[in-house]
């Protein structure tokens, strides 16, 4: 019995397990990305303390390895009008930008969250709360309304495609759960495929 506790399968993936994760394409996919320029990535870096040599999550102080949006560009399932640019932007660890999902980064940061600052004990969360109010005050980030931009016709569309996918994928899981249930029901009578 020990062994028994010692494995674990895989979860099964379903294909409608990946819904959120297409409603992030359909929202991404709209939102510009705006790339800095040397200097302003630098004056960034400088408002929150960093060099290039000591580049670093601006949230707990790890090592950054990626630029993650402070305020986030989806929320309930819609974009925010935030969108990718040096405003919006800071450096960050893996750990964080998980944790931190689309929650207020400052509120986020005090918080009991899973791997937020506060729950993993980062001692100069206040230090670093400055440092980011500084970095908001130094640029607002730009936000716009998308669907005035667009008009209701393409924005009508773009949800209605939305829709199509996600009822796509639900029709493909009802199959490949059938499909999986005669696999595994072959497996159980003994056929070798």
């Amino acid at each position: 019995m020990p062994y028994l506790s010692l494995f674990r399968m895989p979860t099964q993936i379903k294909i409608t397990g990946r819904s959120s994760s297409i409603t992030n394409a359909f929202i991404n996919s709209i939102i510009p990305v705006v790339h800095p320029s040397s200097g302003q990535v630098k004056k960034a870096l400088e408002i929150l303390g960093m060099s290039p040599e000591s580049f670093q999550c601006a949230f707990c102080g790890d090592t950054a390895t990626e630029w993650d949006h402070l305020r986030p560009l989806v929320v309930n399932k819609r974009p925010t009008g935030y969108i990718s640019e040096i405003h919006n932007l800071v450096p960050c660890c893996g750990k964080c930008n998980q944790s931190k999902g689309n929650k207020p980064w400052e509120a986020w940061m005090r918080s009991d969250a899973r791997l937020s600052p506060k729950t993993r004990g980062i001692s100069d969360i206040e230090l670093r709360v400055k440092r980011l109010t500084a970095y908001e005050q130094w640029g607002k980030p730009t936000r716009m309304n998308f669907e005035m931009i667009i008009g209701d016709e393409a924005w009508t569309q773009h949800w209605k495609n939305h829709e199509k996918v996600q009822d796509a994928m639900k029709g493909a899981q009802v199959l490949a759960e059938k499909i999986n249930k005669t696999i595994l029901d072959a497996y159980s009578a003994g056929r070798d495929l």
